[in-house]
């Protein structure tokens, strides 16, 4: 969906049209729940994350600023909870399990996209928050650097050295393990 479909949305919730806001929460329910399964790892506490999301979304509309995407402001909650209910735990969540490889014929293929998959996770799961956070913004959630730097408030040239340092972190942590 444009910028301008959900600025027009925003704009009819601003005006008392709740049927508006439910068209965004559908919208980004799917995305918002993954991003927050990603960083979390439990479908549960992730549930909890995007209905406080969409809460505080809805409960600010009025500071959304429509230069923006709503996109981007949505998941900058929604990452931000997340960061919360982590800290909260007092401990760094583990990322979520490696999903289900989807069917192929080869089942010795299979079993190594899983073992790559718990091997990938399992190195993310070690490393500091900021890492997986910029991560999984980009690889999992699949977000662009501008998202990303409106979802982080950082500038597009900061994520993307920040990607690089983290990806290069990611390679040095699969190598340790791998020894």
């Amino acid at each position: 969906m444009s910028k301008d479909d959900d600025v027009g949305l925003v704009r009819r919730c601003r005006n008392g049209d709740r049927s508006a806001f439910e068209l965004l929460v559908r919208r980004y329910q799917g995305p918002v729940y993954n991003a927050a399964f990603r960083l979390l790892g439990n479908r549960d506490d992730a549930l909890d994350v995007a209905q406080i999301a969409f809460l505080k979304a809805f409960e600010g509309l009025d500071r959304y600023d429509s230069r923006h995407r709503f996109f981007s402001w949505l998941y900058r909650i929604a990452v931000n909870e997340s960061l919360n209910a982590l800290r909260g735990k007092g401990r760094n969540q583990p990322l979520s399990g490696a999903e289900a490889a989807p069917d192929t014929e080869d089942p010795a293929r299979r079993l190594a996209e899983s073992q790559t998959g718990r091997i990938l996770h399992h190195a993310l799961d070690t490393m500091e928050l900021e890492d997986r956070v910029i991560l999984t913004l980009r690889h999992f959630v699949e977000c662009s650097y501008r998202d990303i730097g409106e979802i982080l408030d950082i500038p597009e040239k900061t994520v993307k050295s920040r990607l690089y340092s983290a990806r290069q972190r990611l390679r040095e942590q699969l190598q340790a393990g791998g020894n």
